[in-house]
């Protein structure tokens, strides 16, 4: 029990921090944003390519290989970089993902595709946005404007869809909240006799622009939350990792260096048992103020 509890309060301290740097506008996250670290393997064909906060990921297969996400724009050539320290080819991609339309996470997406003539595939509630380069989110009610390049959606991806090539078969989960169109993505892989069940999953962050109480584009986001954490508590991976570095405490469990071992990716439960009240803190919260009497 006190190990738990350790795990939660470790989490809770780098998703504070993390949610600090959220609230600072784009160019004074820049260093942030464009902060590199070292790829690494996760475990079997799974690899980080990603950045120190926005996560990548790489998935080989004997038939080509399915990128995840991608970070701001102009992030994608330390991404290519990543993969070809690996010792693997940007040209053998042959399909794209995003865990959801976001410019830290599809910033490059419409580059990558540019250069590996891959196929480009987004959860169907996020079409839209990737489309059009994030103008049509629903956190801007006003009116957007494009923060990434629009990039053409060659399959639109549903919950329980299977994403397969060269004997991997990710399983397509929507996790809304986030964004309408929020995915995760899960598999298993054999490494060394034995069999991982892998989590790519997009914790369900609150964007601090975001009121819950208030979202006239996003009518259902207080469902949308609720199901998705309840859906991700039943999940038990073996290997949880997701969109952000600090969201799954990687730079706590993994420095540049450290020998491989597909068993330390452990805290994942914690993790989302601590968003989960955050999101109700911040609705209970919302809620409380909606009936407090004016100081009129």
């Amino acid at each position: 029990m006190r190990r738990n509890v350790s795990v939660v309060a470790g989490l809770m301290v780098v998703i504070g921090v993390a949610a600090v740097a959220a609230q600072q506008p784009p160019a004074a996250r820049e260093d942030q944003n464009l902060k590199t670290f070292p790829p690494f393997r996760i475990v079997g064909n799974l690899y980080y390519v990603g950045m120190y906060e926005h996560a990548s990921y790489l998935i080989t297969t004997p038939e080509g290989n399915i990128l995840i996400n991608t970070g701001v724009p102009g992030t994608g050539k330390t991404i290519r970089a990543n993969i070809e320290s690996l010792g693997f080819k940007v040209s053998d991609i042959k399909i794209l993902l995003a865990m959801h339309a976001h410019w830290d996470h599809v910033g490059d997406i419409a580059e990558m595709k540019r250069i590996t003539g891959a196929k480009f595939m987004m959860e169907e509630k996020d079409v839209p946005v990737v489309e059009d380069g994030g103008v049509s989110d629903y956190r801007f009610p006003g009116g957007g404007k494009q923060t990434f390049e629009p990039v053409k959606v060659d399959r639109a991806l549903k919950d329980g869809d299977h994403v397969t090539l060269g004997g991997t078969d990710l399983t397509v989960l929507h996790h809304p909240g986030h964004t309408k169109g929020t995915t995760s993505f899960t598999y298993t892989v054999r490494d060394n006799g034995k069999s991982y069940n892998v989590g790519i999953i997009n914790m369900d962050t609150i964007n601090d622009e975001v009121k819950l109480t208030n979202a006239p584009l996003y009518p259902n986001i207080i469902q949308d939350f609720a199901s998705t954490f309840e859906k991700q508590l039943k999940l038990n991976p073996d290997v949880g990792v997701s969109a952000h570095a600090h969201h799954y405490n990687l730079h706590g469990i993994y420095k540049p260096g450290d020998p491989y071992d597909p068993n330390r990716w452990k805290g994942y439960r914690e993790a989302v048992l601590a968003l989960q009240k955050e999101f109700q803190d911040q609705l209970a919260k919302e809620r409380a103020e909606q009936k407090a009497p004016s100081s009129r």
